[in-house]
């Protein structure tokens, strides 16, 4: 479980992204690695990953195909940047939203509008997570807790202060740019319970 709260944006330092086989990734960092041991859980843009392997200044996980094909991380190379977020423990500061890092899909980059310090960014995901997407409701896109600023008919729309520009990679992707999203975990069960009473 983790909080959507970015502790670090860390660099790829070796990729194999097959989607038919297992992969890895390497990724070198300082905080991250703080307290981490063999088997613990990071969020990587996200997506929580095992660590496999650990060195002083960078650690390794393993990519299944299928989160591969859930997610951008396929789309990795050597250099890019990557949010990363510790696992949450118990007792410490829930700054954003409960995020389990199981990505519901993936969505694109359409707009990014200046709005004195800040940025409008808007995204456009699958038409299928749009229903569980509400106006001031909670997302979480490349691991970071962020507020739904305004909805649209096919996309969204988050601010973005200055200081998250800075702490996480969004500041620094363009227009076109997949993102990882992952909708409020609260918002798909309701649905799921609610289902049979629909009525069309």
């Amino acid at each position: 479980m983790f909080t959507g709260i970015v502790e670090e944006i860390g660099q790829v330092l070796a990729a194999t992204t097959d989607q038919e086989r297992d992969n890895t990734l390497t990724i070198g960092c300082r905080l991250a690695l703080q307290d981490a041991r063999l088997g613990d859980s990071i969020a990587v843009n996200g997506v929580c990953l095992t660590v496999t392997a650990l060195a002083d200044d960078r650690f390794s996980v393993g990519v299944s195909p299928e989160t591969l094909r859930r997610t951008n991380l396929g789309l990795l190379g050597v250099g890019d940047p990557v949010n990363l977020e510790r696992s949450l423990t118990f007792g410490g500061r829930m700054g954003g939203h409960y995020v389990q890092g199981h990505i519901d899909g993936t969505g694109v980059i359409t707009s990014i509008v200046p709005d004195g310090e800040s940025r409008r960014v808007t995204i456009r995901p699958p038409h299928n997570l749009l229903p569980y997407i509400v106006e001031k409701g909670f997302i979480a896109v490349d691991g970071v807790s962020l507020t739904v600023a305004e909805m649209h008919a096919t996309s969204f729309t988050i601010a973005l202060i200055a200081y998250t520009q800075e702490a996480v990679i969004m500041g620094r992707q363009e227009v076109g740019a997949h993102v990882n999203l992952e909708v409020d975990t609260i918002a798909k069960y309701v649905a799921r319970l609610v289902a049979p009473y629909h009525v069309a």
